[in-house]
């Protein structure tokens, strides 16, 4: 196993929900993500990980949310840009066909996060494997609400999130008992009708 992948396990693991790749996936981003990113997908799937907190996903299942969030933006100029991995509260990691690891973005905050894509964009396959040691638990857990969410609604499954009803855009609070369990895609291209996206450094 990646070691990179096993220090993630310690963490997050084991897997959830595991669903196989079809081989058109395979086809379709050969090229554009890199082969151990692949290859993973091939071992693992896309799968969820402590409980559902975070995801490996489908990106093409995500282009709508990408669009919704990023489409009218100078980011989407920047470089060809996926959607791989979410959390449960709403986090998208997304990799960048030349930059790597480039953008952490939080859909309840409205707001996108750079990562540090000079080092990454030099070795791909490299910033691939390491994709998964850099991320951590305590980010997806929303300061600590994921339990407690998880006991009152279930377990999110691979096409849920714990969203905040009203959104927190529209005044909601971020209180656990605001939470509900909704329909991830639906719900992240909504939210991103209610706030202009922040990018931050």
């Amino acid at each position: 196993m990646n070691p990179h992948f096993a220090y993630f396990m310690k963490s997050f693991g084991p897997s959830v929900d595991r669903r196989d790749v079809p081989p058109e996936a395979f086809k379709r981003f050969k090229g554009k993500l890199p082969e151990h990113l692949l290859q993973h997908w091939a071992e693992h799937g896309w799968s969820g990980y402590a409980d559902g907190l975070f995801w490996m996903v489908n990106p093409e299942d995500y282009e709508p949310v990408l669009d919704a969030w990023l489409g009218h933006t100078p980011l989407v100029e920047e470089d060809a840009l996926h959607i791989i991995a979410r959390g449960a509260f709403g986090h998208l990691l997304i990799w960048g066909e030349r930059s790597g690891f480039a953008l952490r973005l939080f859909a309840p905050g409205a707001f996108v996060v750079r990562m540090n894509t000079a080092t990454q964009a030099k070795n791909l396959e490299l910033a691939a494997q390491m994709f998964f040691s850099v991320q951590k638990r305590d980010v997806y857990e929303f300061d600590g609400r994921f339990t407690p969410a998880k006991h009152q609604l279930g377990r999110p499954g691979p096409n849920d999130m714990y969203g905040f009803v009203p959104a927190l855009a529209l005044g909601g609070s971020a209180d656990t008992s605001q939470i509900q369990k909704v329909k991830a895609i639906e719900h992240l291209v909504m939210l991103a009708q209610f706030s202009e996206l922040q990018v931050m450094a």
